[in-house]
């Protein structure tokens, strides 16, 4: 028996008397292998510590059967949920995933891109950062042809395949359900405008106040990344002096949850004196007290959407001038306690 410490199918066929080639196939179920062979040749694999090595053969395949996924934080709901699904999906399909998060930092997505470029994958899906305006760093995926998304937090002016929710329709839909719960004076808590989903949502909340001839209010909106920290010095600064805001639209659920946390600190009645919308329809907005309306964006339709987007992509191979299209997932509000009344809403 060979002495090299990694075994290889040079080793398996020496232990068997069987040719190199025979091994192959065996490895590879080759119909033309018997299944005798096969199970002898997989059994001394096995013994031997045998591990194919993927790279090598994706060299001379030109295939990595691994999709790159670049995500904002993995920490939150939904690029967490969407993750999971990508994940399971593309498994169906043969396919790896290699989950990197970007921590919202424009400097590391640029490095995650350039990683996944050099580890050769057959496709890249990507959430950008809050702060990511210029995508140049994709151009290397479009310049050879590597099937790249855009899912959630996507490029305006970029051609390459998106898939997105409807923010504006989902700004005006919780910004209206507010005002047709009797408020007048709403805040607007939304993350940076560098970041485009943030400015349709903006948008949505605007157009919902215009219908209802409500007055747009600058000291009422307030721009900042939609953590557990900035929404509480948000919260100080909005319940700083009375009259209190009727109604927060907020455009996360952990921002939406730190309101609600703020007003019960402080005597402020949820939905009596001030109703709360998020976005998301992160699980913890249903089990909270009281249970908080939300948007609910489909992170598994929108999962389900990007791997069968990629699966095309990766079977059509669109010339680099070709004109890609974008998809809209349709958002639902879900109208629970921290708005109106149990009694009132609707099933």
């Amino acid at each position: 028996m060979s002495t090299r410490s990694e075994k290889t199918i040079v080793d398996i066929a020496e232990e068997l008397g069987l040719s190199v080639s025979t091994v192959s196939r065996a490895l590879n179920d080759h119909p033309n292998i018997s299944v005798k062979t096969k199970d002898r040749v997989k059994k001394m694999a096995r013994k031997l510590g045998y591990r194919p090595n993927a790279m090598a053969a994706g060299l001379r395949n030109n295939k990595s059967k691994t999709i790159g996924l670049i995500v904002p934080r993995i920490s939150m709901f939904f690029p967490a949920a969407i993750s999971t699904i990508i994940q399971n999906k593309l498994h169906e399909f043969g396919y790896n995933v290699i989950i990197c998060q970007s921590n919202d930092s424009l400097e590391l997505e640029i490095e995650l891109a350039n990683t996944l470029y050099s580890a050769r994958v057959d496709g890249v899906a990507v959430s950008a950062t809050l702060y990511t305006t210029d995508f140049s760093h994709f151009d290397i995926f479009k310049q050879k042809n590597i099937p790249l998304i855009f899912f959630d937090r996507t490029p305006k002016d970029y051609n390459v395949k998106v898939i997105k929710g409807d923010d504006f329709l989902g700004g005006f839909l919780a910004t209206e359900h507010l005002i047709e719960q009797g408020c007048k004076d709403i805040v607007h808590i939304s993350g940076p405008l560098s970041c485009n989903l943030y400015k349709e949502r903006l948008a949505g909340y605007k157009d919902a106040l215009q219908k209802h001839k409500l007055p747009f209010k600058k000291n009422r909106v307030f721009f900042h990344e939609l953590t557990r920290e900035n929404a509480w010095q948000a919260a100080e600064r909005i319940f700083s002096q009375k009259p209190y805001p009727d109604g927060v639209f907020a455009t996360n659920d952990t921002t939406a949850i730190t309101i609600l946390e703020y007003c019960r600190k402080h005597g402020i009645q949820v939905p009596q004196q001030c109703k709360i919308v998020g976005y998301s329809n992160d699980p913890r907005t249903e089990i909270i007290t009281p249970a908080i309306t939300s948007v609910d964006q489909y992170p598994a339709t929108m999962g389900e959407r990007i791997v069968a987007a990629m699966m095309d992509l990766i079977q059509a191979r669109h010339p680099p001038a070709y004109r890609h299209s974008q998809e809209i997932v349709p958002i639902q509000l879900i109208e629970r306690e921290s708005s109106v009344d149990a009694g009132k809403r609707k099933k």
